[in-house]
């Protein structure tokens, strides 16, 4: 028996909780790992509220390190003491120990510490895909980042930076503004005090951006249109006809689709390890919790208390 957070009913923070469960031995091609750190993503709130459906009960989390203790008959590859690492499906990151399919990991380089290697995975991997394969960001481009202090958007500010992108965020505070210009942002707008859209075409002298990157959804997504000149968040439903005057494309991308072959799995991960060896990326983990205090976590994430990545230490 190990511990492991399990929700037996959609809700608020309250509803994860601290349990014995059966883990189990590896079948064929499965192994099983014990967690050193596990990334908390908002995913993981939806997950919980049932925004996105899951047979109940079920172990949330999408993002995992840990090292390897037992692997499945026949499997090759992956041996007892390797360091790996897994963002994405399955679901049931947040236990202390859990089998997966050997094929979802991937390696952890020995310069990389499992807590950084928890907080960037699913995250550097998302910010991977959408810089580099949803729409190509090129010298010259300018693009907005909401949520720019966040663990996504750090990120995509630094990367964006280096790629020779100019970078415009949105911020909530004076402290998360401070964050956002250390990680790359040529502009920061604190959204709460002046009205971003004005900010975003005064900066860009009424030209607009090539591409906004925009997580909170609801509350910005009707503005969008005014400032583009290509919208990335879990709005209203949007018209065909809305996006024709600019020629707008609008997606709602999701990690699993773009990392759908073992491949590209291992590209991007790669890319994303290699970043942070080279520096390009500073990962901020700013927070850290027991697991055992996953609804803290959980509650404190969907107050806006964090900034940066969080991470659930078994």
């Amino acid at each position: 028996m190990v511990k492991a957070i399990v929700v037996h009913e959609f809700g608020g923070p309250e509803v994860l909780k601290w349990v014995d469960v059966e883990v189990g031995e590896p079948k064929d091609g499965e192994i099983r790992v014990k967690n050193k750190a596990i990334g908390l993503n908002f995913i993981d709130v939806y997950n919980r509220k049932g925004f996105y459906k899951s047979d109940l009960p079920f172990i949330p989390g999408r993002e995992a390190v840990g090292v390897v203790t037992a692997v499945g008959p026949g499997l090759t590859g992956r041996r007892v003491g390797d360091m790996v690492a897994y963002a994405g499906n399955p679901m049931g990151s947040y236990a202390e120990e859990q089998i997966l399919a050997a094929n979802v990991v991937v390696p952890v380089p020995q310069s990389i510490d499992p807590i950084v290697a928890a907080s960037i995975m699913l995250k550097g991997m998302t910010a991977q895909f959408l810089l580099r394969r949803c729409f190509k960001v090129e010298p010259g481009h300018t693009i907005l980042v909401h949520a720019a202090a966040g663990g996504v958007g750090s990120l995509l500010c630094q990367w964006a930076n280096a790629l020779g992108a100019t970078v415009i965020g949105t911020v909530s505070t004076e402290e998360k503004a401070a964050q956002a210009a250390e990680d790359g942002c040529h502009h920061v707008i604190i959204y709460t005090k002046e009205d971003f859209v004005a900010s975003v075409e005064k900066i860009t002298s009424g030209k607009g951006v090539n591409v906004v990157y925009d997580s909170v959804g609801k509350d910005t997504f009707k503005r969008l249109h005014d400032l583009l000149r290509a919208v990335l968040g879990l709005p209203d439903p949007v018209l065909l006809s809305d996006l024709a005057p600019k020629s707008l494309f609008l997606t709602r991308p999701a990690l699993f689709h773009y990392n759908a072959t073992r491949d590209e799995l291992l590209e991007s991960a790669g890319e994303v390890f290699a970043c942070v060896n080279s520096g390009l990326l500073r990962v901020r983990v700013n927070h850290t919790y027991p697991l055992s205090e996953a609804a803290r976590a959980h509650a404190d994430l969907e107050a806006r208390k964090t900034s940066g990545s969080v991470v659930l230490i078994p």
